[in-house]
């Protein structure tokens, strides 16, 4: 099972995690983040890096955020990856926390 980027994402899209990654699996939209399911290992490094509590293996999704898995592993295979840091969004302290986001999402 991979690692999943979940709603807390949308409209944040930090980098920390990304940075951390051993193995470069996280893509990057216009307004979020995902992880390539096909390249996460499963190593957890990015889970604490992630300052919004955006990330968790898939199995420990809660039943609201399950939707993410199918999302993660569609928009991986359209999104370019992503192998720095780069600045979170502007508004990024503003949507920090803030439930029901995922109309948001930018595809």
């Amino acid at each position: 099972m991979a690692h999943v980027v979940t709603e807390s994402c949308i409209n944040c899209r930090h980098t920390d995690c990304v940075e951390v990654c051993p193995v470069d699996c996280f893509r990057a939209g216009e307004n979020f983040l995902v992880i390539d399911p096909n390249e996460c290992i499963d190593c957890g490094v990015c889970i604490p890096e992630c300052p919004v509590d955006a990330i968790a293996l898939e199995e420990d999704l809660p039943p609201d955020q399950r939707s993410f898995v199918r999302i993660n592993a569609e928009l991986a295979a359209q999104w370019p990856a992503i192998t720095a840091k780069v600045d979170a969004l502007p508004d990024a302290e503003r949507y920090r926390g803030q439930p029901g986001k995922r109309a948001l999402l930018k595809r």
